[in-house]
């Protein structure tokens, strides 16, 4: 899904909602959120998100899907398990819907966590740390253990940082 397709089904999703006169919040994560709120790439695969109220939310997004031939968990919510308390700044104020993201620093800290070997998730490590001014393994340990104290950062990805702050 590119950004421009996201933000329409989005306003769709807003539209689904108005028909049922229901105020909705959805609040974004992952590539959703890095290619709406800081355009550093194209598209992403899912909208990764939590929202409330879940019924009504699932049910429009459900018809959205209908309407463009999307999958129906194109707007899913496995991304909440892996939540930690946060700030999120909101996105779009529609009539009947409000899209929030997180800060910057912490959708840094989830994809460090996350840290999946793939092209996406380590080209939005590597803008995320430009775009916060993180220049160290240090740094970027300390941004993870303050929104995820329990939470060890893997070797593997130790390694993918100082392979990150080598090349800046």
């Amino acid at each position: 899904m590119t950004a421009e397709e996201i933000a329409q089904y989005l306003i769709e999703l807003n539209d689904e909602l108005r028909l049922e006169n229901i105020q909705g919040e959805v609040s974004l994560y992952g590539g959703a959120v890095m290619c709406l709120a800081y355009k550093a790439r194209p598209a992403t695969k899912d909208v990764d998100a939590i929202f409330e109220p879940v019924r009504a939310i699932r049910n429009a997004a459900q018809k959205v899907a209908e309407r463009h031939g999307l999958r129906k968990d194109w707007l899913n919510m496995a991304v909440r398990m892996f939540l930690a308390e946060h700030k999120k700044n909101i996105l779009y104020d529609l009539s009947n819907l409000q899209v929030f993201v997180p800060e910057g620093d912490y959708l840094f800290a989830m994809k460090v966590l996350a840290a999946r070997r793939d092209t996406d998730d380590l080209n939005d490590m590597k803008f995320l740390a430009k775009h916060l001014k993180i220049t160290s393994i240090e740094q970027a340990l300390d941004i993870v253990s303050g929104y995820y104290p329990r939470k060890e950062v893997k070797d593997t990805t130790r390694f993918v940082l100082e392979e990150i702050f080598a090349t800046q």
